[in-house]
């Protein structure tokens, strides 16, 4: 892994955004399996089973995204030539998920902002580092 690639400014970024949304993943995964806030504050829908099922869809998607996306940033602080390659996976699954609740919430026609903010940055943030990827290289 060559270090102007792992010290580019798009590449620190994205990793620390990487970071929180992949925990933020396993955090949520972890809320919604125990059921610990109100269904109130949780998406339209939520004690719909149709809805609910969409909902638990996800939890293999996220979680790939996620276990793919930490061990790409621990290759690439140890300057791995893997990190590259699983930085594309990670982000794209993660790029995927967002789009695909936003086309789920467009489709019901619920604009509920609480949840579209946070799935508008799950599509959109992966999106600088994936369109310069082909730019970067993967190895010394």
């Amino acid at each position: 892994m060559t270090t102007a690639f792992a010290r580019s400014a798009v590449v620190r970024r994205t990793t620390v955004l990487m970071l929180v949304t992949d925990i933020g993943f396993i955090l949520y995964w972890l809320v919604v399996a125990s059921k610990i806030l109100p269904a109130n504050i949780m998406f339209n829908g939520y004690d719909d089973s149709a809805v609910a099922a969409w909902n638990w869809s996800f939890l293999p998607l996220d979680l790939c995204a996620s276990i793919v996306g930490l061990t790409a940033v621990r290759s690439l602080r140890s300057r791995r030539a893997n990190a590259l390659p699983l930085l594309i996976v990670s982000l794209t699954l993660t790029s995927a998920a967002g789009g695909m609740a936003l086309a789920f919430w467009t489709v019901r026609g619920d604009f509920e902002f609480a949840w579209w903010i946070p799935n508008a940055f799950l599509l959109l943030f992966p999106l600088p580092l994936l369109t310069r990827s082909r730019q970067m290289p993967c190895a010394n």
